[in-house]
C-alpha cells in the first residue's frame, strides 16, 4: 500500500459566510474520513437570550446575520407569540410574508449571480462574471436592489431591520408608501426572468441526493413565514414538536452541532422546499419550473440554483400581489402580554428551516434559547455529498478536487457564521 501523503490547502473558500476548514483521508482508493471543520468560535446568541424580555429575541437575534436577518425575527416572533398565545391581525401576517418576501428576494438574488453562478460559468468570482456578462450581473443586482426596497420599506432599513417586533410591528406603511415599490418588483421580476432564461443552459453534473428531507408546509401556499413541519418520508408534525424529531450532536472536528432527523441524515433548504411544496406554487411559477427543466420535485444539489430562482420570481409574484391587495392594519401590533411556558417557532429561511425554542417565565423572562439554524442541520448531508464526490473523482489533480469541492459546498449557500472564509483542504492519500 502506498502511504505518500497529498494535501491541498486554500486559505479560504470564497463566495460563502464564515470560516472553516475540510479534511479529506482516502486510503485505499476509497475516502475514507470528509469532516467539514467549522472553527469559528461559538458566538453564545442563546447565552446571550438568558435573563433578556421576551420581546428582546427579534432584535437580538438578527445580528446573527446579515443576509437573512428576517428570518431570524420571524422565528423568534413565531416562538414568543406560540407561548403568549397571540394571533396577529390578518393584514399584519401579510405584511410580515410581504417583509420575507424582500428577504427571499435580496438572498437569492445575491447567491444567484454573486455567489453561485461563476462556478457554472467558469470565473473564480462575480467581478470577473461582469467582465464578460455584465448585463448579468447587473439582472442580478437589480433583483437585489427591490428586495432590499422592500425590506427597507417595511423594515426600516435593509440589514438588521429595527420596525419588527413581537405582535407585529412598531409602524405599518400605507398604501400609498408601498405604491413606489410596484414598478421595481416588475423591472426585477423582468430581470430575474433573464437569470432563470441563463441558469436553464446551464450544464448539471448528474447528481442524485437520497437523504430525507424537511421543509415547513402550508395546506394552501408555498411556505414562507410559517408552518407545521413535513418530511419526504412522510412524517408531520407542529414547529412544538421539532425537539422530539430533530436532535442535535456535538462532533470533535466543528463547533457547529452536527443534526439527525429521526436518526438519519437530512436537508433543508431549497431543495426540501421545492420537492415537499411545489403544488403550492402559483401556476405562473410552476409553469416557470417546467420550463427552465425542473420536474415537481429536484433532488440535485447543483441544480438548486435553477430553484432558487423559481423561488426568487414566486417571491416577487408574491409581493406584487401583496401589495396590490394591501389593507394597512388598524393597529401596528397586537399587544402580547408574557406568558410562562415554552414557544416554539420555524420559519423558512433562505437557506432553509430556522428553529427557535424559548422558555419564558411568568414576569417574561427568558430562561433558556435553542436556535437551529439551516447550515447546522445540512453540515451532516454536505460531508457526506463531499465523501461521495471525491470518491467519484479521485483521478483529479489537486486543483480541479478542490474546485470541485468548493462547488460542492456552494450549492447549499452555507452560512457557517450562522451555524458555530473557508475552505482549508486537506487530502491525505494513502
Amino acid at each position: 500500500m502506498s502511504h505518500h501523503r497529498r494535501q491541498l490547502r486554500v486559505g479560504s473558500l470564497a463566495r460563502v459566510e464564515g470560516e472553516g476548514a475540510l479534511r479529506i483521508e482516502v486510503g485505499g482508493g476509497v475516502v475514507r474520513r470528509a469532516e467539514l471543520n467549522i472553527f469559528e468560535p461559538p458566538r453564545f446568541f442563546e447565552a446571550f437570550l438568558r435573563g433578556r424580555s421576551y420581546i428582546e429575541p427579534p432584535d437580538i437575534t438578527s445580528r446573527i446575520c446579515g443576509i437573512c436577518p428576517v428570518a431570524y425575527q420571524t422565528s423568534a416572533c413565531n416562538a414568543v407569540e406560540q407561548v403568549c398565545e397571540v394571533e396577529l391581525d390578518p393584514p399584519l401576517r401579510a405584511l410580515r410574508r410581504l417583509l420575507y418576501c424582500g428577504e427571499w428576494i435580496s438572498s437569492h438574488a445575491l447567491h444567484i449571480v454573486l455567489l453561485h453562478l461563476p462556478d457554472f460559468l467558469g470565473y473564480p468570482d462575480a467581478l470577473a462574471l461582469a467582465a464578460d456578462h455584465r448585463e448579468l450581473v447587473e439582472a442580478g443586482l437589480a433583483v437585489k436592489k427591490a428586495g432590499n426596497a422592500l425590506l427597507e420599506q417595511i423594515g426600516g432599513r435593509p440589514i438588521h431591520p429595527i420596525n419588527v417586533r413581537v405582535g407585529g410591528f412598531y409602524s405599518v406603511p400605507t398604501r400609498a408608501e408601498l405604491a413606489p415599490l410596484v414598478p421595481q418588483l416588475r423591472r426585477a421580476h423582468d430581470r430575474a426572468m433573464v437569470l432563470a432564461e441563463t441558469a436553464a443552459a446551464l450544464e448539471f453534473p448528474d447528481v442524485t441526493l437520497d437523504y430525507d428531507l424537511l421543509a415547513a408546509g402550508d395546506p394552501d401556499r408555498y411556505a414562507i413565514e410559517a408552518g407545521d413541519l413535513h418530511t419526504a418520508s412522510g412524517i408531520a408534525f407542529p414547529a412544538a414538536e421539532f425537539g422530539e424529531h430533530v436532535v442535535e450532536r456535538q462532533v470533535p472536528h466543528s463547533t457547529a452541532l452536527h443534526a439527525d432527523l429521526d436518526g438519519h441524515r437530512y436537508l433543508t433548504g431549497p431543495l426540501a422546499r421545492y420537492t415537499l411544496n411545489s403544488r403550492h406554487l402559483s401556476l405562473s411559477a410552476r409553469q416557470l419550473a417546467t420550463a427552465i427543466g425542473l420536474g415537481t420535485e429536484c433532488r440535485n444539489p447543483f441544480r438548486s440554483i435553477l430553484v432558487r430562482v423559481v423561488e426568487t420570481v414566486y417571491a416577487i409574484e408574491e409581493a406584487l400581489r401583496a401589495i396590490a391587495e394591501y389593507e394597512p392594519a388598524q393597529r401596528p401590533a397586537v399587544p402580547v402580554a408574557p406568558r410562562p411556558g415554552i414557544g416554539h417557532g420555524v420559519s423558512e429561511a433562505p437557506r432553509g428551516l430556522l428553529y427557535h425554542r424559548y422558555e419564558i417565565d411568568a414576569d417574561g423572562i427568558i430562561g433558556g434559547a435553542d436556535i437551529v439554524p439551516p447550515t447546522a442541520q445540512n453540515q451532516a448531508a454536505i460531508e457526506d455529498d463531499l465523501r461521495r464526490t471525491v470518491t467519484g473523482h479521485l483521478d483529479l489533480d489537486d486543483s480541479q478536487l478542490t474546485a470541485l469541492c468548493e462547488r460542492t459546498i456552494r450549492n447549499y449557500d452555507p452560512c457557517i457564521s450562522c451555524s458555530a472564509h473557508f475552505l482549508d483542504l486537506e487530502l491525505i492519500r494513502r
